[in-house]
């Protein structure tokens, strides 16, 4: 039933996986039965529902996950969401570290699954909390006044991207350490690229 629905970059993306093959592999079978299209987006699998993202499947070193785009709208009925840092606003993951917690779960998985997408038919959105409080680190302004280039690229990332590269070159305590993360993601941002893409 789901073979016409199953995109041969994703069969390369699970023949190539390193780490949580057979993992990957049961997670797509369990996401394509709820009838969801299925593509490659920031390197990993996706599924969509009417072109919006409902789910995604990745791997960590500890685990493998499926991370609902806007899972902090799910009721989480299980308790089993996961946001992934304090940072994170809309999405959420349910982890697993072996294929029996899988099958084990699949039942609840699509229940979760299915209500990401009656989320997505009711046209719900994620009420983003606006953070006045996000400061650029010296170290980029300065970037930024040395290439305007940068900043004229940074200002065409979403603000989530953006976000995602304050916090992190604002992580150090030693200045040194902020200019070798801004230098080393200079290329990235020109290339209209976020932190993890």
């Amino acid at each position: 039933m789901t073979n016409n629905r199953m995109n041969p970059k994703v069969d390369e993306f699970i023949s190539q996986a390193k780490k949580w093959r057979e993992e990957f592999a049961t997670l797509r079978d369990i996401v394509l039965a709820c009838e969801l299209t299925e593509e490659i987006k920031w390197k990993h699998p996706c599924y969509m529902f009417d072109n919006k993202n409902i789910v995604l499947i990745h791997g960590f070193k500890d685990y493998c996950a499926l991370l609902f785009h806007k899972g902090a709208l799910l009721k989480n009925s299980h308790g089993i969401l996961i946001q992934q840092t304090e940072n994170v606003q809309a999405a959420r993951q349910i982890r697993f570290t072996n294929v029996r917690e899988i099958v084990e779960m699949e039942a609840i998985l699509k229940d979760y699954i299915l209500e990401a997408i009656e989320v997505e038919k009711a046209g719900l959105e994620v009420n983003y909390k606006q953070n006045t409080e996000i400061i650029f680190p010296e170290e980029l302004q300065n970037k930024f006044n040395e290439f305007p280039a940068l900043e004229t690229a940074f200002e065409a990332l979403t603000p989530g991207r953006q976000r995602a590269y304050i916090l992190y070159f604002s992580q150090p305590k030693q200045s040194k350490t902020r200019v070798a993360r801004v230098e080393k993601y200079m290329q990235q941002i020109l290339d209209g690229k976020g932190l993890n893409d």
